[in-house]
């Protein structure tokens, strides 16, 4: 009965252990939005419900415990196998993904779905097997079930936390189901050596220990997507998979790329021969000109008006979503040229807080982006959360967020409460700055972001960015803390000091006529945290997008 009860207890763990690792499995390519858990846990319970209906059925045609045995087995040797099989049909589906090919893209989620299904149904019959092997009288029926159904549900409470506390951050993704697997397959052998004394399976559970050992000990994870990356994908600098992200550099001569998770967007970007990142990036550079008097950092005689903010000399900046460090190297090499004082007008230095939930992120940044302005605090944390802990004191200029992931963002940093808070962190002077999807027509989620950001602040504009237009493209909203014309924003770009880099002056007056005052549509939502539903947007866009809209 103790070894039976230490089996159960492996296979609750087993199984729980093979979900969550299959969501970090499926997150870099898919996403780890709800429609994608919905998928993975609605399947985990059918295969269970199969394996369990399976399992009574064999447990009367087969009560001997070799036979639980064998098939436990089966199910670790299943489990070792899941990585191996799923990398070239996770290659198909960054294929699909890169060029947003709906049907390849379905096709191979559901594939890899399917892949769970036999180990998974072959763990479900673990436990009606275990309690057919167990009872002893029929009067104890009940009470030997609740037994062991409870012992399986503390080994799946073990196996929710031990990938991701674990598993997952120490050995990566793929070897933690080798981990799990093997485990399992321990306590399968040492029961087929020392509690069966007969039976024609009883030799089969160290038979698939011995060739998991093999298969995990010639494993070499190597490139974590399968191989080198050809010359249009880059050298591959540096590639880790940390508790949040699969992180991936790859680099083009001096050019760097920071790619997250699927590999297409791109989400930091190193130029150091130029001064500007050539993408979106540079767009939150036009933020302090929505400020009351555009660059307030001027010397105190070219300021006529405001004198409530004629003292001022430095400028706060927050980014949520700092990754690299794209955006404060970009307002160091712009603003604080040189001296920060001479060279670039007066426009005084810029203290950057920098927030990024994952800390592996941060050591990249700085190893390989160049992160090491010397005004820049960069802390790793949630930012919503981060930002509800700072004192009510503790004001910022400039809020940038960058924290949305394609296709998905955190709804919880896009709705009225989150830019309440926001708000309540501005100076009188502040603007936010928030960079959105959207495809050369679909602006559904652009004018949600607007008009949520319309409840909190008394003026919203929107940039933007040109592209391809048979590609996703961004925009750029921004809100302001006081009121502000699109004349005045046109007037404050048009009087930059000359001092500034001619670079950046000539991208102002590129940008400058693309500003326009947000007007969303009558019947656009706004985001709470109640109701926010971004990913049925975000799903609406890549549909458009798929059909046509480019």
């Amino acid at each position: 009965m103790k070894f039976i009860s230490l089996l159960v207890f492996a296979a609750g763990a087993v199984t729980l252990g093979v979900e969550l690792s299959a969501a970090r499995l499926l997150d870099p390519w898919f996403g780890n939005s709800q429609i994608v858990w919905a998928g993975l846990i609605g399947l985990i319970l059918l295969y269970l419900a199969v394996g369990a209906w399976l399992g009574g059925r064999l447990a009367d045609r087969h009560p001997h415990l070799d036979g639980l045995l064998a098939v436990t087995s089966l199910a670790g040797v299943g489990v070792a196998l899941i990585p191996a099989i799923s990398l070239p049909i996770l290659r198909l589906a960054a294929q699909g993904l890169a060029g947003y090919a709906i049907g390849l893209l379905a096709g191979t989620l559901l594939a890899v779905l399917l892949l769970f299904s036999l180990p998974i149904i072959l763990l479900g019959a673990v436990a009606p097997w275990a309690v057919r092997l167990a009872v002893a009288r029929v009067e104890q029926s009940g009470q030997v079930a609740g037994r062991l159904y409870a012992i399986s549900t503390l080994g799946s409470i073990v196996g929710t936390f031990l990938p991701v506390l674990w598993l997952i951050p120490t050995f990566g993704t793929r070897w933690s189901f080798s981990l799990l697997a093997l485990g399992l397959l321990v306590i399968c052998a040492m029961g087929g050596l020392f509690f069966v004394a007969g039976g024609r399976w009883r030799w089969l559970p160290l038979a698939c220990l011995l060739f998991t050992a093999v298969l995990f000990a010639l494993d070499n994870p190597g490139s974590l997507r399968g191989g080198a990356a050809d010359s249009a994908e880059g050298v591959l600098l540096y590639e880790d998979e940390s508790l949040y992200n699969y992180i991936a550099v790859r680099a083009w001569g001096n050019e760097r790329h920071l790619k997250l998770n699927e590999g297409v967007g791109i989400h930091s970007v190193y130029h150091p021969e130029t001064l500007l990142s050539q993408g979106i990036w540079d767009y939150f550079l036009l933020a302090p000109l929505f400020q009351p008097d555009g660059l307030v950092n001027r010397p105190r005689a070219e300021q006529s008006e405001l004198p409530e903010l004629s003292e001022l000399s430095e400028q706060k900046v927050l980014v949520i979503g700092l990754a690299a460090g794209t955006v404060p190297g970009l307002f160091a090499a712009v603003y604080e040229a040189s001296d920060g004082n001479s060279s670039n007008g007066g426009y005084g230095s810029w203290a950057v807080t920098g927030v990024e939930l994952d800390p592996e992120i941060l050591e990249v940044g700085r190893r390989f982006f160049g992160m090491e302005q010397p005004n820049l605090t960069a802390i790793a944390a949630d930012g919503r959360r981060w930002l509800r802990q700072q004192p009510d004191e503790t004001k910022f200029d400039l809020i940038l967020v960058d924290a949305y992931r394609p296709p998905y963002i955190p709804f919880h940093l896009a709705t009225v409460e989150f830019f309440g808070l926001v708000r309540s962190h501005l100076s009188e002077r502040g603007v936010v700055a928030i960079n959105v999807g959207r495809t050369s027509r679909n602006f559904s989620l652009v004018d949600a972001l607007a008009e949520t950001l319309g409840t909190v602040f008394p003026a919203v504009f929107v940039i933007d960015e040109p592209g391809p237009a048979d590609d996703l493209g961004n925009s750029l909203v921004v809100a302001t803390a006081r009121p502000l014309s699109l004349a005045e924003f046109r007037a404050h770009a048009a009087a930059l000091s000359a001092p500034l880099p001619a670079e950046f002056r000539a991208f102002v007056a590129q940008a400058a006529p693309r500003v326009r005052a947000a007007t969303p549509p009558a019947d656009t939502p706004i985001f709470t945290d109640d109701h926010a539903p971004i990913e049925a947007m975000v799903h609406s866009i890549i549909w458009d997008f798929l059909q046509g809209d480019k």
